[in-house]
Formats: structure tokens, sequence, C-alpha cells
């Protein structure tokens, strides 16, 4: 395999409370995306870290775990995923301490046994999960 990189860049201009900033992926699917105070403590329009955070980890968590799957013969016809970060004030500073995913697929053919076994080695094995140095929790539910 060989050495893959992405990258995103943020700006932030202004005191925290009072300044704004935007984020940006070199892919331009984020361009110049906002994100403020309000958006990260309060409930601002536009986005933040731990929301990245969270999206990163549902889409990485399912890709994953069809991968598991298709290693375990079955094919699925559709996966939803969803991850809930936690960010709370901890003696350290603000902290992400939890991911939570939640899922639910349709794979023909499977059983729970084989979906729970898929999905408990996706949760394990995905990149985002490998990096996260929170507890990260999960409900699967085969469809």
């Amino acid at each position: 395999m060989r050495n893959m990189q992405r990258k995103a860049s943020a700006e932030w201009k202004g005191g925290l409370k009072d300044g704004k900033g935007t984020i940006s992926t070199a892919s331009g699917v984020l361009s110049d995306t906002q994100y403020s105070f309000g958006t990260r403590f309060e409930q601002g329009i536009g986005t933040n870290p731990e929301e990245l955070i969270a999206a990163a980890h549902a889409g990485c968590f399912a890709m994953a775990l069809s991968a598991q799957l298709g290693e375990a013969g079955f094919k699925p016809e559709s996966i939803r995923a969803s991850a809930t970060v936690t960010f709370e004030k901890t003696a350290e500073g603000w902290t992400v301490t939890k991911s939570h995913l939640d899922v639910a697929a349709k794979v023909p053919g499977a059983d729970a046994a084989a979906f729970d076994k898929a999905a408990n080695n996706a949760k394990a094995g995905c990149p985002i999960s490998r990096l996260l140095k929170a507890e990260i929790t999960m409900n699967a539910r085969l469809e």
C-alpha cells in the first residue's frame, strides 16, 4: 500500500467568542465553510470540528463495515451509520470523550451473529476509530 495524505485548512479571524472562521478541504467539498464559537458551543449556523469528526467516523465506519461484510461473503444492500461525538469540559480542558455509532444495515443472507462480528471488527478497525483516543460505543442492528 502507498502512503496517502488528505489535506484540509482552517482560517480564524478575531477573538474566541466574537471571531469567525472558515474550513476548506483540498477536494473542494468544503470551501470556506463557516464555523464560529456559536456553531461549536451553541446552536449557530455552520459547522464545527466535532461535527466533522462525527461525519468522518460515520463515513469511515460504513466503509469498514462494507469491507468486513464482503470478507464474510455478504454484499450489503445499504448501511446507514451516524456518529455522535461527545465534547465536554474535563480537568484538562474541552475534550472529545466519546463517539457513539448508530448503525442499521440491510444485508441479504446475513444472520445476527455474522453481522455483529462484522460490525465489531469494523468498529475496531476503522481508521478513524483507531485515531480517536476516546471511548467508542455502538448500537448496530441488522434489518
